[in-house]
């Protein structure tokens, strides 16, 4: 039966993951070469609004949590810094030290892909084990 809630999150949460996927694309290009906004307001905003759909599609449809606190929200962006940082720092020296001899556009964008990968892995863990636990009682 565990095996069962596992897998069915995991695959809710990939599913939330491809509709985030498309919505931050949309967004992140459409203000970068519609609305000709600048790169970091293009990608923050990508950033920011994703994390917010994120959060709503993960609480109710991936893990079906009820709770209703503040302190969710705030496990929620403490779960998405921490993933990030840890990600994207573990991602680029690790690319750096065994694809030294590459160049660096291609160092950079493996790395990029890796802290993808390293983050969504991690995010899942902080989503079902800390954002969205369910709480005794």
């Amino acid at each position: 039966m565990k095996e069962k809630i596992i897998q069915n999150t995991v695959l809710r949460f990939i599913l939330v993951g491809v509709i985030n996927t498309l919505v931050g694309t949309a967004i992140m290009f459409g203000l970068y070469n519609l609305a000709h906004c600048s790169y970091w307001v293009s990608s923050a905003s990508n950033y920011i609004l994703t994390s917010i759909l994120s959060f709503f599609l993960n609480k109710f449809f991936t893990f079906q949590n009820k709770e209703k606190s503040i302190g969710q929200v705030v496990r929620f962006a403490v779960n998405i810094a921490v993933c990030y940082l840890l990600a994207y720092g573990i991602a680029k020296p690790l690319c750096l030290y065994l694809l030294s001899g590459v160049v660096t556009s291609v160092r950079d964008n493996v790395s990029m892909f890796v802290g993808m990968c390293l983050f969504t892995a991690f995010n899942y863990c902080g989503q079902r084990f800390f954002a969205f636990k369910k709480r005794k009682g």
